[in-house]
Order: structure tokens, then sequence, then C-alpha cells
């Protein structure tokens, strides 16, 4: 393939590097007061490259025509169908952003920049058929994430949220970039179809590690247990938009990559990583669940939630088959809706002064103050604990039964026992804001963006959800069909 056919396949990268470019400029010159514009110009670029990359996830786009530079990005179905949903998650933050650090007087024009080099990014990452382009996308979204993490500069917990994650997030890189040496020095390739190559005719010893560290580097960004431990101090230190943000579009980003390295560069070797991939997940959905329990805070309470939710996705991966990666990315789509309906909810609690509320004490008796949006996150709460018929239900479902078809009847059964342990805390948030006194303290107003975006995602995680199935099902797919496509 030419080097013009390669600029074309990555043209959703080109725009939003320009883009970035573009509105850090803006931004030199116009100032923060320019900031709100440029979050409305950034959604803009971030739905022409929705556009851009929709054909390839519903024509099931995959083969030699989706390779580019020579092995180094993959711009398959899989890739799109990720992409999609980046972009998604990104816009919504960044429709419900501005309000937010507009209150605080701390928005910054640099804000939708950051934003978009991360998704640039993440781009990278769900597109990489080369460790070397796994960590050039990694990092740069990365990068940008820890200057997020401490976006506000004034607030002590928003600095140790980004100085955490910076420190934890370089302890996993070196991790990771040690496993990526391994590997190379062992199958003589940093492209997965060398790799998967190299290693169909088993795994050496020193392969085996490099499979293992690269693993535990990944873990890390998607926050499985035992590499979790970042997760509840920078999703409560960080901005309640960064926060969102952390735990919608980098999660599809990980996961998306895991995935890629799983199936695609040690999809020979499936028996290598299985074992791992169940302890991880089977880990994050017990210690998800039990951490969650004594929260007090909604922010750290959603941070044990994906942990939990990581757990219950990695299921599907376990299964390894082309079943359980389109199950994962069913349950994907369902977790971005419900992930930025939760925390839509939670940038909507303010008190009469506008300043945001975080203790699930705040959620007394809300039913009774507001109740739209006791109602709204009732059906959020009730689709994460997987409780049917909200659309929750639907996505645990199928990665349950990819786990049973792949044989691992034991690994389903416990994952199913195990939501039960997670369903408590779920409902109990129900219950504090149905038959609790009020607390009477959410009391601010909020705008039209929020109410839009908190009631379709409420829609969405409904039982109205269920008449998706059939063309969620169909385009997660053909996402996982084009990932196993060289298999």
């Amino acid at each position: 393939m030419d080097f013009a056919a390669s600029l074309n396949l990555v043209a959703p990268e080109i725009i939003l590097s320009v883009t970035a470019l573009v509105l850090l400029l803006a931004a030199a010159w116009l100032g923060d007061r320019s900031s709100r514009v440029l979050s409305y110009l950034a959604i803009a670029a971030l739905a022409v490259c929705a556009v851009l990359v929709a054909p390839a996830v519903c024509g099931g786009f995959t083969g030699p025509d989706a390779i580019a530079f020579g092995g180094q990005l993959k711009v398959d179905a899989f890739a799109a169908f990720s992409k999609l949903l980046i972009y998604a998650a990104a816009g919504a933050v960044l429709i419900v952003s501005p309000a937010y650090f507009e209150r605080l007087g701390a928005m910054r024009a640099e804000y939708p920049v950051l934003i978009v080099l991360a998704v640039v990014g993440m781009s990278i990452m769900v597109s990489a058929s080369d460790l070397l382009a796994l960590y050039v996308g990694l990092e740069l979204n990365s990068l940008a994430a820890y200057v997020l993490a401490a976006f506000l500069r004034t607030d002590g917990r928003s600095a140790e949220a980004g100085l955490k994650y910076f420190v934890l997030g370089a302890l996993a890189s070196g991790i990771l970039l040690f496993g990526m040496s391994l590997t190379y020095g062992f199958t003589g390739t940093t492209g997965f179809e060398g790799i998967r190559t190299a290693v169909s005719g088993g795994l050496s010893m020193g392969a085996l590690f490099g499979l293992i560290f690269v693993l535990a580097g990944l873990a890390f960004k998607i926050s499985a247990v035992p590499f979790h431990m970042w997760t509840p101090d920078v999703y409560e230190g960080a901005p309640t938009p960064v926060t969102a943000f952390f735990a919608s579009a980098p999660k599809v980003a990980a996961l998306a990559l895991t995935m890629r390295v799983a199936l695609d560069a040690f999809g020979t070797q499936a028996v290598a990583w299985q074992q791992i991939v169940i302890f991880a997940a089977l880990a994050s959905i017990v210690f998800g669940a039990f951490g969650a329990i004594g929260q007090s805070n909604i922010k750290r309470l959603l941070a044990y939630s994906s942990i939990n939710n990581v757990g219950f996705l990695l299921i599907g991966l376990a299964a390894g088959t082309q079943q359980g990666a389109s199950a994962m990315l069913v349950y994907l789509v369902i977790y971005v809706a419900m992930t930025v309906g939760g925390f839509v909810a939670v940038l909507m609690m303010k008190d009469a002064d506008g300043n945001p509320l975080e203790a699930i004490s705040d959620l007394s008796g809300l039913s009774r103050t507001r109740p739209v949006i006791a109602l709204c996150l009732a059906a959020v709460m009730f689709s994460l604990a997987g409780i049917p018929p909200l659309f929750g239900f639907w996505g645990k479902f199928v990665v349950f039964q990819a786990a049973v078809d792949a044989g691992m009847v034991a690994l389903a059964a416990i994952g199913i026992a195990a939501s039960v342990i997670g369903a408590f805390y779920y409902l109990k948030i129900v219950k504090i804001m149905y038959f609790d006194e009020p607390a009477d303290t959410v009391k601010g107003t909020s705008d039209w963006a929020h109410w839009a975006l908190l009631i379709v995602a409420a829609l969405f995680v409904s039982p109205l959800g269920y008449l998706l199935t059939k063309c969620l099902g169909s385009l997660a797919d053909k996402a996982a069909a084009a990932l196993f496509f060289a298999a």
C-alpha cells in the first residue's frame, strides 16, 4: 500500500491533530474567553471524524486494504467501532465541561486541546498493530490525561490526583516497555502479525514473561485488579468532567488495545494468557463490588463500579472467541452510556450557590425534591447492577453467554454470583434517593445540555435500549470479525 493510501486511512487522526494545533494557536491568541467556542469546535471535529469512520464499521472493513504504514496501524472495522465510542464519549464530556469549570472560574482554553490530543492518542491505540505504534498512542493519551487530572490548579485534591496518576502511570509505562522489549527480544519483531507467527509454534519462557509484563502494563490502563490502586483516588480528586472522561473514552481505548494484543498478537497462544485474564476478571468483579460498599463519596463509588465492570468485560476476553469479542463490544457501548449518564447526574448535584456536591448522603430523598434526576440516576444504577429489564442486563448476558459457549461455565457462574454483591451498593443509592428523608441540598439548576445527555442516557439504558440489540449486535459482530481476520 502506498503512502497516499495510508494517509487516507488515517484521515480522522490527521483532522484531529490539525484541529488540536489550530485550537492551541487560537487559545494562545484569544485567551480563556474563547474556551467555550473552542470546545464546540472540538466537538464539530469529533463529529466529522465519526462520519468518516462510520462506513468502515457498517461495511465490516478489514483485510490488506485496512493496513497502513507498512503494518504499523490496522484501520479496520474493529478500530472504527472503538473510535466511534471514543468520539461519542469525548464529545459528551466536552458538552458538559464548560458549565462546570466556568462556575468554578477555572475554565481554560487549553482544556479542549488536551481532550482532542488524548483522543488522537486513543485513536492510534485502537488501530495499533505494532508495539511501537501502541506505545506512541498510549503515551500521547497518558500525557494529556496527567494534565487533565490536575486541571484545577488551586484544588489540592486535583493536584494530588494528577501526581498520583503520573507516578503510577510512569511505573505502568516502564512495566509495559520492559514487556515489549522482552517480546521483541524473543520474537524478533514488534509487529503483531510477526509476533503471532513467531509464537504460533509455542511460547518460549522469555516471550511468556514479555506477554505477562505487557498485560500488566495494560491492566493499569483498564483499572483491572491488582493494578487498580490509582483509580478511586484519581476519580475522586480529578474534576468531575475529567473523571467522566477517564471512566469512558480511555477505558474503551485501553480495553480495545488489550483485545488486539491478546487476540491478534498472541491469539494463537490463548492458553498462555487466559488464566491471567480470568484471575483479573474475577478479582476485579469481587474487589470492585466489596470496595464500593463502604464508600460515602459518589465519585469513589463510581470508581469501584468501573473496576467491577472491567471484570465483567474481561470475562468476554477470557473466552478467547469471536463471540466473546463481540460481546465485549456490545457491553462497552452500554457501559459508556451508563457511565456518561451517571457522571452527568453527579454534575447536576449542586447546592443553591452552584457548588458541586459529591456525598452520597446529599442524594437523600432526591426523588421528592428533584424527581427527574432521581429517576434517571435510578435507571442508570439499576442498569449498572444488571437488573432486567434495564439494558445493562443485556451487556452482562451476552458476556456470560460467550463464556458458557466457550466452555467456561464455572467462570460464568462465579461472575453471575459475584454480580449479586455489586447489586447491593447500586440498590443502596436507589434506596437513599427514594426512601430516606430529603436532605434538600441539591438545589442548583443545570443547562439544557446536561438534561439532554442525562435523558438520552437514561432512555438508552432503559428497556427501550433492547430495540437496538439487533443493530448493535450486527455492528459488534462485524467489528469482532475484523479482529479475527488474520487468525
